[in-house]
């Protein structure tokens, strides 16, 4: 059985979507079903085909998001001691050495992922070059563009 490491936000972000998919979306599209229903015969009608398309990719994302609460292991970095080791749910601030530019990263699942909002897998490249090492190591991260050296100028657990 896989675990699902996970922030509790992103534990409770999965919840409100599936509580959005179950007395929203699904409502929905079984309202779309009847009323494409209504329009005679369903084997020339686009309508239906497609609600039933919806309906097939909703419940496919209930059934996913179901399996990964079931097995989600939440872990909340704020009721741990801050020892300047970088580890899941961490907010890591980076310096890259060759272009003195600071990026500021959280570490998190993989359904939190957001590098918009500077939210990082934990399976990403970055995040498994970090983890493990400590408050002003330097790290070599293989990137897309070459091997890249960072510094670790800041850990934090919030």
């Amino acid at each position: 059985m896989t675990q699902y490491p996970m922030t509790a936000k992103g534990a409770e972000m999965l919840r409100a979507e599936l509580n959005h998919l179950k007395s929203v979306k699904r409502p929905e599209i079984v309202n779309s079903i009847a009323e494409a229903r209504e329009h005679g015969d369903l084997k020339e009608n686009a309508e239906y085909h497609a609600a039933r398309e919806q309906q097939s990719f909703c419940e496919g994302r209930i059934q996913d998001i179901e399996g990964k609460l079931s097995n989600v292991q939440i872990i909340d970095v704020t009721k741990m001691t801050n020892n300047g080791k970088v580890i899941f749910g961490t907010t890591v601030t980076i310096l890259n050495l060759d272009t003195d530019e600071e990026t500021t990263y959280r570490i998190v699942g993989e359904d939190e992922a957001d590098i918009k909002n500077n939210l990082i897998s934990v399976v990403s490249p970055i995040a498994r070059g970090l983890i493990g090492k400590q408050l002003d190591d330097v790290v070599t991260i293989q990137t897309p563009k070459g091997a890249i050296e960072y510094e670790i100028s800041a850990v934090e657990y919030i």
